[in-house]
């Protein structure tokens, strides 16, 4: 929990409060973007709950903040309900997992419930009540690594589940550690009828993304949303391997591949009907390959 001794300035009067260890990871802020916003480097609160629904978003943040940034000196809301609602339903059987991790400098991670066995995609933190509620939905059968930033506590999910864990060989590094599927070639890899994994050289050498019933499109660190933009578009500043080899990688999902849900680790998330995803791939090409 945030100590309010540190609470920040930035903050406007009442009981939530965001303290100076902020990372400015924008969790909370696409979370709860009615309550949070972001202010001289980061996060604060601009509008305090008037309601259970803006309390219960607010304290979905709180527990997904990766550095336990956010507090509240009151809560109306039953702190039991609002854990019980992790993971947040996204779409269809597509959720958020929430518990961020400031291992992965707070990535999203999602899960996919599945009965041919469930999907964790990138890993949360190992919080009881998130591992209790995967309990509940039939455990984890794949632990899928979109690259290797965003594994956090991977080997706690692997061991209490048996999950196996799926990462690119180029990627498979001493952060790592181990996986039990390495995918070896660069060319797409079934790992069942409804999931492709397709590799994506770029932000790192071994990225892939995950495309799940030509629907979802889990990005990793590869592809997002930006508000400012108004249209997707990739983080340069952060491009550890070649940026054009993720340029290249970007133009191979806009001729090969459909998708209307974009899903990353950093990043906003972007919903759109098929065409419309085509149109914002293409603006993301066009102002990656003008990006200074």
């Amino acid at each position: 929990m945030a100590n309010k001794e540190y609470r920040r300035a930035k903050n406007v009067a009442g009981s939530f409060f965001v303290d100076c260890t902020c990372i400015d990871c924008d969790t909370c802020r696409w979370m709860a973007p009615e309550i949070f916003h972001r202010n001289a480097g980061q996060s604060a609160i601009f509008h305090q709950p008037t309601n259970d629904i803006e309390e219960t978003h607010a304290l979905q943040a709180l527990f997904s903040c990766p550095t336990s940034s956010i507090g509240t000196t009151q809560k109306s809301a039953p702190v039991t309900d609002v854990l019980a609602s992790f993971p947040i339903l996204i779409d269809d059987n597509v959720l958020h997992c929430g518990f961020h991790s400031e291992k992965s400098y707070g990535a999203a991670s999602y899960f996919i419930h599945r009965p041919e066995g469930n999907i964790l995609i990138d890993s949360p933190r190992f919080a009881l009540p998130l591992v209790k509620k995967f309990e509940e939905l039939g455990g984890i059968r794949y632990l899928y690594f979109t690259h290797q930033d965003d594994v956090a506590d991977h080997e706690k999910f692997h061991k209490h589940f048996g999950a196996k864990r799926i990462i690119h060989e180029a990627d498979l590094t001493a952060h790592v550690g181990a996986a039990e599927i390495v995918i070896k070639e660069t060319i797409p890899y079934e790992l069942d009828s409804d999931l492709l994994i397709i590799p994506v050289p770029g932000h790192t050498k071994g990225h892939t993304v995950l495309l799940y019933r030509e629907k979802f499109l889990f990005s990793g660190d590869h592809l997002a949303y930006s508000p400012k933009l108004e249209h997707l578009y990739a983080f340069k500043s952060v491009c550890w391997y070649f940026w054009p080899a993720q340029i290249e990688s970007m133009e191979k999902l806009l001729f090969n591949y459909s998708f209307e849900w974009v899903l990353p680790g950093h990043g906003r998330r972007f919903h759109a009907t098929k065409e419309e995803m085509k149109c914002q791939l293409e603006k993301c090409i066009d102002w990656m390959k003008k990006a200074p």
